[in-house]
């Protein structure tokens, strides 16, 4: 009688260095595809070759994060295809042990890679990859990431933000414009500044001119009681770039920020709720794998390959068509972003639990 536990040290052992190998390759590819497409604009500006190649590093992550979900299955694929060309499967199988039981270690290295995606996502891939894009622009001189024409909306909307520019250095708003209205949305005063620097729980402004609605007139008025706004320095950040560019963290603070100024949040909520499902795309996809790995004793490596692109194209054809619908209001934002998880999985538990090798 063969022990279940040997044999998961056997599979883990056949596994991981096809996984690995596939992984290097894939990133490889990736890392080349985006050199590539770029190699001859930085050349044209003059980039010297230390700098393409820190791009290039800082990508290094990003491509790991694309690669890790067809890594693991395609490794998973081959190496059940592997065994089964050389009859060790079915010997394995014959012995009484179920295919289900069999292939365990491998859901469990499925389950694990989704927690590693999640915060190598979080905590490396965002912050490498927002460098990675701002030398990109800085190199080809389109550099158009700028903290500037930044509007804001706060207490439901009854209060607007208007800024020319936010220093990120020096916690500085320049040329802001501040728009306050009373419940029926008519306007009450507005106040205007050259500058506001944060003093930690407030703004310090410079020559703020204030104005109040008075009998059909803007009339200047000693601007007074300034520290009541206390919108913090992030939230003008946050709302002047891409939720791809902010973590989890930061996403949700900027979901908060647009429900408060009663904004839309439909589309960033559903890419909130993705960031939390994207990394259970690992475990999914290695669930998928193995309902059609195992049955190849020919052409094992095209076969795999084919099977792994093949799965993948059928999850993000799902995926795309679900996140679509979230962020048009179709669909609740937490199942657009979640419908394919579970729609994969339950098909991934129905096919393993009937396969029969």
């Amino acid at each position: 009688m063969i022990r279940p536990m040997i044999l998961d040290r056997y599979l883990v052992r056949h596994f991981l260095p096809v996984f690995l190998a596939a992984l290097a390759l894939f990133v490889m590819l990736v890392l080349l595809i985006d050199l590539f497409l770029n190699l001859t604009r930085y050349l044209s500006n003059g980039a010297a070759l230390s700098a393409i190649l820190k791009i290039t590093l800082f990508y290094i992550p990003k491509s790991v994060s694309y690669s890790l979900p067809v890594s693991l299955l395609f490794a998973s694929a081959y190496t059940l295809g592997d065994l089964n060309a050389k009859n060790e499967l079915t010997t394995i199988l014959g012995s009484g042990i179920p295919f289900r039981r069999f292939c365990l270690s491998l859901i469990a290295l499925g389950i694990a890679a989704s927690f590693f995606a999640f915060f190598f996502e979080d905590r490396a891939v965002i912050p490498t990859l927002r460098k990675k894009n701002q030398m990109s622009r800085e190199l080809l001189r389109t550099n158009t990431e700028s903290l500037s024409s930044i509007v804001i909306k706060a207490e439901g909307g009854r209060v607007i933000y208007v800024v020319d520019y936010y220093d990120i250095s020096t916690l500085s708003l320049n040329g802001i414009t501040i728009i306050e209205m009373d419940q029926d949305r008519r306007l009450l005063s507005m106040i205007y500044a050259p500058k506001a620097e944060w003093t930690g729980n407030t703004w310090s402004f410079s020559s703020p001119l204030s104005y109040r609605w008075d009998q059909g007139f803007l009339r200047p008025t000693a601007a007074v009681n300034l520290e009541k706004y206390r919108e913090e320095p992030e939230a003008f950040r946050r709302s002047s770039v891409s939720p791809a560019d902010l973590n989890a963290r930061d996403t949700a603070l900027l979901i908060k920020d647009l429900r408060r100024a009663g904004l839309p949040v439909a589309s960033v909520l559903t890419d909130y709720h993705h960031r939390f499902s994207f990394s259970s795309v690992s475990f999914v996809i290695i669930f998928l794998s193995l309902t059609v790995s195992g049955s190849f004793k020919k052409n094992i490596l095209l076969m795999s390959l084919l099977a792994s692109l093949g799965t993948a194209v059928i999850f993000y054809v799902i995926e795309m068509l679900t996140m679509m619908s979230a962020r048009s209001g179709l669909l609740p934002p937490f199942w657009g972003a979640w419908t394919p998880i579970f729609i994969c999985t339950a098909a991934g538990f129905f096919l393993l639990f009937c396969k029969r090798l």
